[in-house]
């Protein structure tokens, strides 16, 4: 910057001006743009954090600090003396998509004719000598035509993808057919003369107008992607918006996935196609690629299993530990599905491999996949397997990224048929660990999970009774167990737990259940639902366990299920029905909780608990069950989650609607 220049800093009223945030007032900007200006050659990204920190891009408006310090920026930017340019021209695009993301009141009034007559400084960058501020300018035109003809001016290939590219935006969002008609023109020349990279890329851009291309294109994108040879040149040119480093063709490919969303069947094809070929050729980047995104369309497209299974079972077997692992893990989440590759899963389950950023050994996975099966090859050493990475700390190393290890109860939940062999252990590390266990709470889950099969552990799951952090599991626990935890009902009186009439109402339900006398629970749980209002009405989803004797309260369960909210009426038509014998009106009203999720919404929580309540009644109208047949054909997950839980919730809710379905 020249010396001018940065006299012309200390011209501005900086004192007069508003800042964005009041964490930088105006006088920060001043000593930001002057502290990088002397900085010089030297400057790098993280110089410009001062700066960045003042335009405050992410405050939802445009203040006249930045207006004042636009010309600054610009002249900042375009000197070859400044060490931080492309930096710089991150911070002007960011700020020119912050002005037209913030409310019309919000930014600045002086604000875009400031930008205007910027324009031509901002518009020479696009003609800089230095490929990377070329590169990131592109982002700040506006104009196609400047765009097309910088397509034809521009020699560098690491510049010209980021060119095609953005005529792909451009087209994308123009109104006219002869701008459109012009970057088809130079797609087709791309598809047609240019390296492969370059093809890949010009089927980006294409998409970008042309949703259909990438479909037609998909043989092409799969040649040039699987292609060993090609992979190097990728990282070479492939660069986005504010990311230093290129792409690699892993990347592109995740991209390239993308390009499909709107037709998951052709993105499955594709995606097993990439799996296929990097098998033959032994490229265990592309096959590890791949394998992450046949597992996105796994957990939202139950069609994707048939398809995906065989690939898996092929793949355990593969020498790269990032493939072997992904493939344990798929299967593990197919469950039953995958009981054809058992053997193959057993031969796994010392493997110590791992893949990088991602949670557990090829074991671990293999383990899950076997007790999935119902394979008992998996049982010695379970509970210990899954407790090592608790083991001395408050909880494991969470990872964000999937596949992941699943949670200790979804995989121990199901296995109460083999409770005998896996409770000695978990009695252990209750006894062990006791209210200081991590695991604790899980293995509470567990317990009562298996229900009677787990009342051997009476003992250790009494002893949590006085702690109120686990009091109310132990509680659930102790019932689940039956008659054979009766004698733990006069310790569960005295448990602790904290003082709320809720509580009290659960702790006097469970003293009954474990053999205590019924009339006094009812009396203090059927008062709490006659007498408290709403909008909690009192212990509703507690009362239906008293049936016929609860009888006075009927009249009080069709008022709540008429004025209680969602969570309210569905168990309130559940006690009801309970008490009074009657499936209706308890029975209509269930069924309106299945139509929601008919219709794609994703209520699935009391989807589940009305599909349960209607079994239990055991009877559905004609009409419920084409909704649950219409649900049950959809190629969806009926899930909220996107990771493993997904298949997990799918199975659930998919069996409970089988279970409906099979009433008379």
């Amino acid at each position: 910057m020249t010396g001018r220049t940065i006299e012309g800093l200390d011209d501005v009223p900086w004192g007069r001006l508003e800042s964005a945030t009041a964490h930088h007032p105006p006088e920060a900007m001043r000593r930001a743009l002057r502290r990088l200006a002397l900085t010089g050659p030297a400057a790098t990204e993280e110089d410009c954090y001062p700066l960045y920190d003042c335009f405050a891009l992410e405050a939802g408006r445009v203040a006249s600090v930045e207006t004042a310090a636009l010309p600054f920026v610009v002249a900042l930017a375009g000197d070859p003396g400044m060490g931080a340019r492309v930096a710089l021209v991150q911070l002007l695009a960011g700020s020119v998509r912050a002005a037209a993301d913030a409310a019309p009141g919000l930014v600045d009034t002086g604000w875009r004719e400031a930008w205007r007559l910027q324009r031509p400084r901002v518009r020479a960058l696009l003609a800089d000598p230095v490929p990377g501020v070329r590169r990131e300018a592109l982002a700040l035109e506006e104009d196609p035509g400047v765009l097309l003809e910088r397509w034809y001016a521009e020699k560098d290939p690491a510049v010209r993808l980021s060119v095609l590219l953005a005529l792909g935006r451009a087209a994308a969002g123009s109104a006219g057919s002869d701008l459109v008609d012009r970057v088809r023109a130079v797609v087709a020349e791309v598809l047609r003369t240019e390296g492969p990279v370059m093809r890949v890329a010009g089927v980006h851009a294409w998409a970008a107008f042309d949703p259909e291309a990438p479909v037609r294109e998909r043989d092409r994108l799969v040649e040039i992607l699987s292609d060993p040879e090609v992979r190097p040149r990728f990282e070479g040119i492939w660069y986005i918006p504010e990311v230093e480093d290129a792409l690699t063709r892993e990347d592109v490919v995740a991209r390239t996935v993308d390009l499909f969303a709107g037709v998951p069947h052709t993105a499955l094809d594709f995606v097993v196609r990439l799996i296929g070929a990097a098998h033959r050729t032994g490229d265990a980047l592309l096959c590890r690629a791949a394998l992450d995104e046949g597992w996105q369309l796994l957990v939202v497209l139950p069609s994707a299993a048939s398809a995906l299974l065989p690939l898996a079972g092929a793949l355990l077997s593969d020498p790269d530990d990032g493939v072997r692992y992904r493939a344990a893990h798929l299967l593990a989440v197919l469950g039953s599905r995958a009981a054809p590759y058992a053997d193959e899963l057993a031969a796994l389950l010392d493997d110590p491999g791992e893949a990088e950023f991602l949670e557990g050994t090829i074991g671990d996975h293999a383990r899950w996949a076997l007790t999935r099966i119902g394979d008992e090859r998996a049982l010695p050493g379970l509970v210990e397997r899954l407790y090592a990475p608790y083991e001395g700390q408050y909880s494991r190393g969470y990872v964000m990224g999937d596949p992941r290890l699943p949670e200790v109860e979804d995989v121990l939940a199901p296995l109460g048929a083999h409770a005998g062999v896996l409770l000695p252990a978990v009695r252990r590390l209750l006894r062990d660990d006791g209210v200081n266990g991590s695991l604790t709470g899980s293995f509470l889950t567990v317990l009562e999970a298996w229900g009677p099969a787990a009342a051997p552990a009476v003992p250790e799951v009494v002893a949590l009774l006085d702690d109120a952090r686990y009091s109310l599991g132990a509680v659930d626990a102790l019932v689940a167990m039956g008659p054979a935890a009766a004698s733990a009902a006069q310790a569960v009186r005295r448990c602790t737990v904290l003082d709320s009439p809720r509580n009290r109402h659960k702790v006097a339900w469970a003293v009954w259940r474990l053999g205590g006398d019924r009339d006094t629970a009812l009396r203090v749980i059927g008062e709490a639902v006659l007498t408290e209002e709403g909008p909690h009405y009192g212990p509703v989803d507690l009362l239906g366990d008293f049936g016929p004797a609860a009888a006075v309260c009927a009249d009080r369960l069709r008022h709540i299920m008429r004025h209680g909210d969602a969570w309210l009426r569905l168990r309130a038509a559940v006690a009801l029905w309970s008490v009074t014998g009657e499936p209706e009106p308890a029975r209509s009203v269930l069924e309106e909780y299945l139509l929601p999720v008919a219709d794609g919404g994703d209520g699935y929580g009391s989807f589940l608990d009305a599909l349960r309540a209607l079994a239990a009644i055991g009877a559905v109208s004609p009409k419920a069950r084409g909704t649950l047949r219409k649900v049950r054909a959809s190629d969806r997950r009926l899930a909220t989650y996107r990771d493993h839980r997904a298949l997990l919730q799918d199975e659930k809710i998919r069996s409970a609607i089988d279970d409906v379905l099979a009433l008379p």
